[in-house]
């Protein structure tokens, strides 16, 4: 009887484990939403694809010219994994050509073409002498950590009675966020006193060794929230082009040790670029 009771026992605690699975596997599961990801799949999507960067001439439409008298246009760029990336480019690239005739406006590099050959047509049909304008452009990635790409774009000019040779452009990219960075945006607000203090210590060390036409027109503080800006493993830096700060006023770099870097920036924003 003892051994027919713990069967008997063992039985129905067999029935009680079977029952309750059915019962377990009857019973509404959370939905997929609900239920908790795994940690190697959230690593793996926050991993951003290779750019695969890879230089090559700009896909733009020149002018037919008949004539030896013709603009001259050299239009370097690079094409990368990321289409996003590919148009950000595009768009800056665009900016700098408009800023060699003075203009400001968004567009696509085509127009910005278009709009400078204009511009050179312009200048030649005023005096059968004047000489058609000659751009080139050359772009690099100089650097980049994790979601942020220094773009730099270089441009040498001959326009008029102007020529112009190495003039930098720097932008930077958050390609998680896909978007343009501002330097403003990346200072910590409690460190933009000790950020305002280290730009005008360095501006007022360039002021003295200016002529004193330049020191005259240049301002008597220097703006720096949405000056163009740099960044390498050493720390960050601002590029103020020859002209820019005053007519005649020469290029202005100015350089933060990492040590300034870490103190200036956004926690957040140091740990993903450094």
């Amino acid at each position: 009887m003892t051994l027919i009771k713990g069967a008997a026992a063992l039985s129905l605690a067999g029935m009680a484990l079977l029952m309750s699975a059915c019962d377990n596997s009857s019973k509404p599961q959370p939905p997929e939403a609900e239920q908790k990801p795994s940690i190697f799949a959230s690593e793996k999507a926050d991993v951003l694809p290779y750019l695969n960067i890879q230089e090559q001439p700009a896909k733009i439409a020149v002018p037919f010219c008949e004539n030896k008298n013709c603009i001259d246009l050299e239009i370097q760029t690079v094409h990368t994994a990321d289409a996003w990336l590919n148009a950000w480019i595009e768009r800056n690239q665009a900016l700098a050509v408009q800023d060699q005739i003075g203009q400001k406006q968004q567009m696509s590099l085509q127009q910005a073409i278009d709009a400078y050959v204009k511009k050179s047509d312009a200048w030649q049909d005023e005096l059968q002498a004047n000489r058609p304008y000659s751009l080139t452009m050359y772009t690099r990635i100089p650097y980049q950590r994790n979601q942020y790409v220094l773009l730099q774009v270089g441009v040498n000019t001959v326009q008029e009675d102007r020529k112009v040779k190495d003039r930098h452009y720097f932008f930077v990219a958050d390609r998680r966020a896909q978007k343009n960075v501002m330097l403003l945006e990346i200072i910590d607000a409690r460190q933009q006193l000790n950020m305002n203090a280290i730009v005008q210590q360095a501006y007022a060390k360039w002021l003295k060794a200016q002529d004193e036409a330049v020191r005259a027109a240049a301002p008597e503080k220097l703006y720096w929230g949405q000056a163009d800006w740099f960044f390498d493993q050493e720390g960050i830096g601002l590029h103020y082009r020859t002209h820019e700060i005053a007519k005649d006023g020469k290029q202005l770099d100015i350089y933060l040790t990492k040590a300034q870097t870490q103190q200036v920036l956004k926690a957040a924003v140091y740990q993903h670029m450094f």
